[in-house]
């Protein structure tokens, strides 16, 4: 199977991390072996060979599903004239999209005009573009057992850890503590990642305990804005 293996593409606004508030493409693509229990796109985990359809049976599609597309960065474009998207940003996001090499998608994206920016969970090898912003949303200690590359965490513009509890600030501080994210080498301003903290499904505790440790550590929130406004 070559190519990239889209599960949907719609333009919206981004409603977490650094990027939240800007107009932007996203294009999920299909795959995830990672195994998250609050994963809020189960449906992109498999990607199976009997769930290939067209791009237009995709596009025209309303609810979730585990159907798919495959496509080349040309037709991406061509996809994105198309339908008259007007963002300048693009969010590859999945399923796990580092399963896949994203560099001649994200170079012509930069060459077009685009910004890029990739959401990964960090357990896959990064590949794309120097100038692309990545997003590592570190899981550990998921189902799957693959631990968090720290080649990926020294790559990553961003840190965005989803939290319920304080297990998983203990278990983000250890991760902190052995990926020395001050040998990164791609800090578009020469800086460690910032990072960000984010309730999972926005829970009062797990918001308050987020708030608590941001503040402590000068780290960042991260609310998931697009939920509370209800857009996708």
């Amino acid at each position: 199977m070559t190519g990239l293996q889209v599960n949907e593409v719609f333009e919206t606004i981004q409603g977490e991390g650094f990027w939240t508030g800007t107009p932007s493409i996203f294009v999920r693509l299909q795959g995830c072996p990672v195994g998250c229990p609050w994963c809020d796109t189960k449906h992109t985990w498999d990607l199976l060979p009997n769930n290939l359809r067209s791009v237009d049976v995709i596009m025209q599609e309303n609810e979730e599903s585990a159907f798919y597309f495959s496509a080349s960065p040309e037709s991406l474009f061509a996809l994105f004239k198309d339908k008259s998207y007007t963002a300048k940003h693009i969010v590859i996001t999945g399923g796990e999209p580092c399963m896949f090499d994203l560099v001649p998608f994200t170079e012509l994206a930069h060459k077009k005009g685009y910004s890029t920016q990739i959401e990964t969970s960090g357990t896959f090898s990064i590949s794309c573009s120097e100038e692309t912003w990545v997003t590592v949303s570190p899981k550990i200690n998921m189902k799957a057992g693959m631990p968090v590359l720290v080649s990926a965490m020294q790559r990553a513009n961003e840190i965005k850890h989803p939290v319920a509890m304080q297990k998983h600030i203990d278990e983000l501080n250890v991760l902190l503590q052995e990926s020395d994210l001050t040998q990164g080498n791609n800090k578009q301003n020469e800086q460690s990642a910032l990072i960000y903290l984010q309730p999972i499904s926005q829970q009062e505790r797990a918001t308050q305990l987020a708030v608590d440790t941001c503040i402590k550590n000068n780290w960042r929130l991260s609310v998931q804005l697009h939920k509370y406004i209800g857009v996708e």
